[in-house]
This record gives C-alpha cells, sequence and structure tokens, in this order.
C-alpha cells in the first residue's frame, strides 16, 4: 500500500538556521607592528630578511567528518512539501540522472528543454534513495513533493551535504562588468590573511590557488553545494564567488549563506533572458536579501546603485567617489603600470563581519593595484573594503589585494617586444567596451592611439550588438569581426555590430573603421597596422580558450594569437581585409 502523503508547513527560509562566524584555527595573525604578509592570487609571500618567497598557501590539514543527512531533514528544510514514503540517508544531490550514485537523491528539475521526471526511472536503477518532484511518480522510492523543484534544489542539497556556506566565509559578488576581477582580488585579501582560500566563478573554480575546469559562471545548486563542502573538506576557509543573474533568477545560489554580498554596478546585458533592465536589477538584487546574505558592499558610482541601497534588505557598506559614500575611494593614481588611492570613511559595527579592528571605527587605507585604469582601482578598493567587512585585517586586505595580478583575460596584457602595447579583455557589453577605451584612454601616451578588435557572440541579446559597435567606434581604430558565432551567422551578426559603429562615426566618433568577419585575420590586421606607441585592445572574449562556429568548437586564445602573429610575421596588411574608412 502506497504510505499517505504527509504536509509539512514549517515556515524556513530553504537555508537553514543562521551560524555564528566559524572560527579559523589555520589563520595567521601577523605580530603587533609586524608588516603583514601580501599574496599572489591564493598564494602567500613571505619576506624573510629582505628576500622573498612565493608557496603556494596549503593550510594543515584537518580532518572534517563526512556528511549524512536523512530524507526527514530535508523535508523540515522546505516550504510547502508533502513526504511520501519512509526516511532514508542521503549522501549526495543532484539534478543530473548521469551523476547518481548509491545513496543520491534526485531532484527531478522540469527544465525548458527536459523534465527530469522522464530521467528519474533511470536515476532509481542507478542507486537514487528519493526523489523531489513536482507530481508523485510510480517510483518504488521515497519522495519529496514540491511546487517547484527549481527552487528548492539548492537548499535541499545544502541540508544533503551540512549546509557548507554556513562553515565558510563566503562572499559573492555581482554585477554586469568586474565580478572576476573582484573575486580573485579577493582571493588575494584572504591568502594574505592565512585563510584557506576558494574561488568559484566564470573564468575557473580554484582550491588553495590550483585550477579546476569552471563549467559556467554560478554552478547549479547541487554542484554548488557539493563543491563547497568539498572545499570544505580541503581546507578551505574562504571562498571568493561570482554569482551571476541567471544564478540568481534560476535559484542556484539559494541554500548558500553569504557571509557578504558585493556590488558592482549594472548596465546592458543579458537582456535575451532577462527581457528588461528592471528584470535585470530585480534579479540581482536578490543577492542582498536576508534570505541569501548577511549584509553588503555595494559600489555607488553607476546607475541603479542608490535604488539597490533603498531596497536592500541587508545592513550595508557604500564605496564610492562620492561624498554620500560610508567609504570614499580619494588620492587617486591611475597609470597603465596599475593604479593606488585611499579609502577613507567609518564602518558601522552592523555591517562587519568579526573585525575588531574596524567595526564603528574611521577607515583611512591605502589601497593598490598591478592593473591598469580607474576601473580596476574600483574593483580592487571594493575587494579591499568586501574582505574587510567579511573580517580580514585592513591591511592584510590592502597588502593582499596590492600584489594580486589580476584575473585572466581582463585587461591582461600580452608581452610584445619592439611592438604595441596589446590587453585581451572581456569586455562583451556596451558599457564595458566604453570603460576599457576610457581607461586606455587616461593612461596612454599623448602621441599613441587606440586601437580595438571586437565582435559579438551569437546566440545572445541581440539589442547589444549595434551599442557595442557604436561603442568601439570612440577608438582611434576600430577592427570589427566575429566572437562565438555559436548558431547564428557571422555574416549577420558582424552586420549589426557594423552598423551600430558606422552611425557613431557618422555622428562624429572617431574610429577609422576596419572589417574582417574572420578573427585571426582581424587580429592580424590590427597588429599590422599599430604602431609600437600605440596600444591595441582585443576585447569579447578574454579568457577564452575556443571558439563556438556552429556545430564545432575550435582553439582559439586571443593571447596565442597574438604571439604566435607576432612570432610568424603573419600580419596581414592594412586595407587588405576589408578597411571600409572612417566615414562610411
Amino acid at each position: 500500500m502506497t504510505a499517505p502523503a504527509v504536509r509539512l508547513t514549517r515556515a524556513r527560509n530553504g537555508t537553514g538556521a543562521r551560524l555564528g562566524t566559524p572560527a579559523h584555527p589555520r589563520a595567521v595573525a601577523a605580530p603587533s607592528g609586524s608588516p603583514v604578509p601580501p599574496s599572489v592570487c591564493g598564494r602567500a609571500v613571505v619576506r624573510v630578511a629582505h628576500r622573498e618567497h612565493v608557496h603556494h598557501h596549503q593550510p594543515t590539514h584537518v580532518v572534517r567528518s563526512t556528511v549524512t543527512a536523512l530524507l526527514s531533514d530535508v523535508a523540515r528544510a522546505l516550504v510547502d512539501v508533502e513526504h511520501r514514503g519512509g526516511d532514508v540517508p542521503l549522501t549526495d544531490a543532484t539534478h543530473d540522472s548521469r551523476q547518481v550514485s548509491s545513496g543520491t537523491l534526485f531532484c527531478a528539475i522540469h527544465g525548458a528543454s527536459a523534465d527530469g521526471h522522464d530521467h528519474a526511472p533511470r536515476a532509481v536503477s542507478a542507486g537514487a534513495r528519493a526523489l523531489i518532484v513536482e507530481r508523485w511518480l510510480d517510483l518504488d522510492v521515497p519522495q519529496l513533493k514540491v511546487p517547484s523543484v527549481r527552487a528548492v534544489t539548492g537548499p535541499a542539497a545544502a541540508v544533503v551535504h551540512g549546509r557548507p556556506s554556513e562553515e565558510l566565509v563566503v562572499v559573492g559578488t555581482t554585477g554586469t562588468n568586474g565580478k572576476t576581477t573582484v573575486s580573485y582580488l579577493l582571493e588575494g585579501a584572504f591568502a594574505a590573511a592565512g585563510r584557506g582560500t576558494g574561488v568559484i566563478g566564470t573564468v575557473e573554480t580554484r582550491i588553495h590557488g590550483t585550477r579546476l575546469p569552471g563549467l559556467r559562471t554560478t554552478p547549479e545548486g547541487p554542484d554548488l553545494q557539493r563543491l563547497l563542502r568539498d572545499m570544505h573538506t580541503r581546507g578551505v576557509d574562504a571562498v571568493a564567488m561570482e554569482v551571476s543573474s541567471h544564478g540568481l533568477d534560476l535559484h542556484r545560489v539559494d541554500g548558500t549563506r553569504f557571509r557578504v554580498a558585493v556590488y558592482t554596478n549594472l548596465s546592458q546585458d543579458h537582456l535575451d533572458w532577462h527581457g528588461s533592465m528592471e528584470a535585470y536589477f530585480t534579479a540581482k538584487a536578490r543577492l542582498f536579501t536576508p534570505e541569501l546574505s548577511d549584509r553588503g558592499v555595494v559600489f555607488l558610482d553607476g546607475p541603479w546603485a542608490d535604488r539597490l541601497v533603498r531596497e536592500a534588505g541587508v545592513p550595508l557598506v557604500t564605496l564610492g567617489r562620492q561624498r554620500s559614500a560610508d567609504v570614499r575611494l580619494v588620492e587617486e593614481d591611475v597609470r597603465v603600470e596599475g593604479g593606488a588611492g585611499r579609502l577613507v570613511g567609518t564602518l558601522t559595527a552592523a555591517a562587519v563581519a568579526g573585525s575588531p579592528d574596524a567595526s564603528g571605527t574611521t577607515l583611512d587605507l591605502r589601497v593598490g593595484t598591478t592593473l591598469p585604469g580607474a576601473f580596476n582601482l574600483a574593483n580592487a578598493a571594493t575587494a579591499v573594503l568586501a574582505a574587510i567587512v567579511a573580517g580580514v585585517p585592513a591591511e592584510a586586505a590592502a597588502a593582499g589585494v596590492a600584489a594580486c595580478p589580476g584575473a585572466p583575460g581582463r585587461l591582461e596584457r600580452v608581452e610584445v617586444v619592439d611592438g604595441p602595447t596589446v590587453f585581451v579583455d572581456y569586455a562583451h557589453t556596451p558599457a564595458a567596451i566604453t570603460q576599457v577605451v576610457d581607461t586606455v584612454r587616461a593612461v596612454q601616451r599623448d602621441d599613441a592611439r587606440l586601437l580595438v578588435v571586437l565582435g559579438c557572440g551569437g546566440d545572445r541579446d541581440t539589442a547589444k550588438r549595434g551599442p557595442m559597435g557604436a561603442a568601439a567606434a570612440s577608438a582611434d581604430v576600430a577592427v570589427l569581426t566575429s566572437d562565438n558565432p555559436r548558431t547564428e551567422d557571422p555574416e549577420a551578426i558582424l552586420a549589426a555590430v557594423v552598423t551600430g559603429a558606422r552611425e557613431a562615426v557618422a555622428a562624429g566618433a572617431p574610429a577609422d573603421l576596419h572589417v574582417e568577419v574572420d578573427r585571426r585575420r582581424a587580429i592580424a590586421l590590427a597588429l599590422a597596422e599599430a604602431r609600437p606607441t600605440d596600444v591595441v585592445v582585443i576585447a569579447g572574449k578574454g579568457h577564452e580558450t575556443t571558439q563556438e562556429l556552429g556545430d564545432r568548437t575550435i582553439a582559439f586564445d586571443d593571447r596565442e594569437v597574438v604571439r604566435d602573429l607576432l612570432a610568424s610575421g603573419g600580419a596581414v596588411t592594412p586595407g587588405s581585409a576589408g578597411a571600409t574608412g572612417g566615414a562610411s
């Protein structure tokens, strides 16, 4: 006989009770009056007798118990759930039937292209001990029925893995631009304070500075909870995590407890998914609610920030160049080699976690970065402040950020001998391209020109293509090309980018426009056009090492292409690949 369904109506937020600030027995506190060792993005730097030794920070291994949860524990953590069948122990959770092994909780997500309920029999055959479903299935395993499996998958997986985020310091950064850079800089701050470090983001996942392949900016809920538990087991104390709008909208981070939520900026992107800037903002703002985060840091200098400050449901520290900010960035000195400035302001006790040297006191701190441009100095300041708010001593936070070389593909310099200065950057929105152009303009020599190589990805927000071309037209030379066309016609994508660029030139933008659909030839054209004093920015793909063309993916790394072209003398002659002229 089928067991009766039992409805649980206990009001829970899906994340479980909050724990206090976890102890960090392996954290290294600098003696009073001694310099705090900086870091190199997850590697501690120890100065001894004026000599530097760089090593990966590997904390003393601590054995942590294996987590096993009961299905009834999962049920009690969810809202509006019915439980049918007995109670069983669980050792893992997944939404992917191919990941199922003995002891797994299978979450039957109803997705856009597939329904997990159809894969539940396969999951049970593979060893799934229980299911979360939206309709009862005729399978002989215990089941939890909920209105939306996607909405509860993260919280359920968090229970199965012992709520790992509550045993870690997790700092989540959201925003259109800057998430990756801030996350790497935070890793440097954590390492400088002696914390075991983890990074989750677009480029990669890192544990103690060791790279793991990255799947997506924000992993699916079960994958994220499993990863956080693995990080904790391997001695990680503090995690810097990028939090995408998709991850928030799709509840991937539900069940994760963020010690600090960080906001960088908001500009047009992902409207193919969200539909409007209003919906895009609403998705980002979810991170600043008590259900997910304890407190927040908001960078004020940009649209939407003031509204986020008004609507956020957690204590905030604001940062910016304006007087209304709690902490101001002043005395900025920005060069192509990096930037420096000061953070001045007051931090309230309510907004700082476990930082007795900063809580409720006046902050006056020198900050710096090896990364070029005013926006990277702002990223560095944001990372320093977020680390302080998360409980890192202020001097350690500043030293760790200053020593960090930054993120791959974010204004990453490609070393060129006797040639132009070449940067590769991930900028793939109109605002990001404008920011890169303005950054280089502010630091380049007076006699230098700026050349930008830019394409736009397929199967993504089509509305940004023209504005991206217009943004590129603010350079002296714009070479318009392909990015990742995916399933779209690359010529059609390029046509939209070119239209925006030509309209901008007709309105007075300075660029001499060139059009070359083949990205390698476009890069070669720019290098051939550039003089030794010029700056070339190859935008859009950044850290990516492949190009998606229709049904195939080829090896393509902008950085390696530059090196190969310069080594082989493979640059093309200016004008031979579709130059259009500045006024066309």
